[in-house]
């Protein structure tokens, strides 16, 4: 039976955090958000909140051994996209897309 959490709409992009999912992936939660906790990168901060969300449904769901549950799943899709022109030279423009993801925890 698996505990999960999602961050929908997380406002940086999958490529960003995809590392850090494959960083902890297969290890026990506890020691997932002791190595996020050293990462210097502003997805380590989103990774861990969503892994603290699930930590959090698996306690309100009476998990039998919250010191034992591993991530067995975590998956980092990508999300909509905010698109914006930019001026450029000659009266051209260029698009810029503002990246969105969702980030999914499975804990088990």
């Amino acid at each position: 039976m698996g505990y999960q959490a999602v961050h929908r709409f997380a406002r940086i992009s999958a490529r960003k955090v995809r590392p850090l999912a494959d960083l902890v992936r297969g290890q026990f939660a506890d020691d997932a958000l002791n190595i996020l906790r050293y990462q210097p990168h502003r997805g380590a901060r989103m990774l861990e909140k969503v892994i603290r969300s699930a930590l959090a449904n698996a306690e309100d769901r009476r998990a039998p051994n919250l010191n034992a549950l591993m991530i067995v799943d975590v998956r980092v899709d990508g999300g909509p996209m905010f698109k914006r022109l930019q001026p450029k030279a000659r009266g051209m423009a260029s698009i810029i897309k503002r990246r969105m993801s969702h980030i999914r925890v499975e804990l088990e």
